[in-house]
């Protein structure tokens, strides 16, 4: 007998108006965005009303929602504006609000009601008596803290019925659930209200002083890397079941500073993941091409996190790293002629006649060919595609859709 489970959401990150087509296109169910005040991504292209009436509008014609981060720690005189805020979003069609600040939350509730709240990772809500809480002063979802175990969530949600988002992909805060200072007091960024310069990422060496004040190096080897204090990536593509069968709501991919190659792979992966599980948890195998695919975006080493133990010192980024194979992002599709086997293509780095290329595309569909013929947009043939943004033709021998993307490996 099949179990009767209930399909997650897979919620992707949108730090534009492109980025959120893309997401919503490779199959996330709902997309995060930054409005222009009270959130923690300062230069993540964050959404203008007009932006998001295009955005809510693009994601209802495709049974999709959008939520807006406004998770700040507010200072006084931060919430000044906030009500206003929060009822323009309300009447625009926002699913949702991720907020941290219980100010902020008491004047969402009070003064744009009928606007779902949901509680930021930022507040580190950790036990179920947390999220009962929270479900009494009446938000709909909680944002577990990433400091969270599996068996964890597994008793949270025994204890609970308030909707549960967990993180299942992503850079990791080395600070307790992103509560940090370092950018404050080395950039005079503020890391809880949208500045952070990721100060934990910067190199680092160490050094002793001597009796006489002198400086020495702790290392002495050469070969010795400089280090950080920041933490590997995380990637829950393994273990997308024991969400599932936790009763998890929504799995959260982090990333609204990432560009659309990177939210297209990564919200794909995943709702091949979730689809197959849901589909047939007795039968489900884990494929090695979806850890593959997951490796063609730039990104760090990847662990779990706290999902199965205390991280030790290989969850975080010390000395040389792996060898990653690295994948280009070359283009975007924009048409394809199915009688003239022609695809209209818009460049994003260079490529020329020779390559090996790579097509993707929703539902985690593939085509590799070399380029053997391509022309401008004017119908003149070219050998490489050099300027950024321009329109190229290729002759292709298979079929790919708009939209599709197009890489390389360097």
């Amino acid at each position: 007998m099949q179990k009767n489970l209930k399909k997650p959401e897979v919620l992707a990150p949108a730090g534009t108006l492109e980025k959120l087509r893309t997401a919503i296109h490779y199959g996330a169910d709902a997309v995060y965005i930054g409005g222009n005040a009270y959130g923690l991504r300062s230069r993540a292209g964050n959404f203008t009303y007009e932006e998001m009436q295009d955005g809510v509008r693009f994601a209802k014609e495709h049974q999709a929602h959008v939520y807006v981060a406004a998770n700040m720690v507010a200072h006084e005189g931060d919430m000044e504006g906030a009500g206003d805020f929060f009822r323009k979003i309300r009447d625009i069609g926002i699913r949702a609000v991720i907020v941290s600040d219980p100010a902020l939350i008491e004047i969402c509730i009070t003064e744009a009601p009928g606007l779902p709240i949901h509680l930021s990772t930022q507040s580190s809500a950790t036990n179920y008596e947390t999220l009962n809480f929270w479900k009494n002063e009446g938000l709909e979802r909680v944002v577990l803290a990433r400091e969270v175990s599996m068996e964890e969530i597994k008793e949270i949600r025994q204890h609970t019925d308030i909707e549960i988002e967990a993180f299942i992909h992503g850079a990791m805060c080395i600070s307790y659930s992103g509560r940090c200072t370092l950018s404050n007091h080395m950039s005079a960024r503020d890391a809880n209200r949208g500045g952070c310069s990721q100060s934990c990422r910067w190199k680092y060496d160490l050094f002793e002083m001597d009796v006489t004040g002198k400086r020495q190096p702790v290392y002495s080897d050469d070969a010795d890397e400089p280090f950080s204090m920041s933490a590997v990536d995380m990637s829950m593509i393994h273990h997308i079941p024991d969400f599932i069968e936790n009763g998890v709501d929504s799995l959260k991919i982090e990333g609204r500073m990432k560009s659309i190659h990177y939210v297209s792979t990564v919200s794909n992966v995943y709702r091949s993941i979730v689809d197959a599980y849901c589909n047939d948890p007795h039968n489900f195998v884990f494929q090695q091409a979806w850890e593959d695919e997951l490796w063609k975006v730039a990104q760090r080493e990847l662990a779990t996190g706290f999902y199965y133990g205390v991280p030790d010192e290989k969850q975080q980024l010390f000395g040389k790293r792996r060898k990653i194979p690295v994948y280009k992002f070359i283009g975007q599709v924009l048409d394809y002629d199915e009688t003239t086997k022609i695809a209209t293509v818009q460049q994003r780095n260079s490529f020329s006649v020779g390559d090996e290329v790579e097509f993707y595309g929703p539902g985690f569909t593939h085509v590799y060919q070399k380029i053997n013929k391509m022309w401008d947009e004017s119908g003149e043939p070219i050998e490489r595609a050099a300027h950024p943004m321009m329109i190229v033709k290729i002759e292709m021998t298979k079929p790919v859709k708009a939209l599709d993307m197009m890489r390389k490996r360097k």
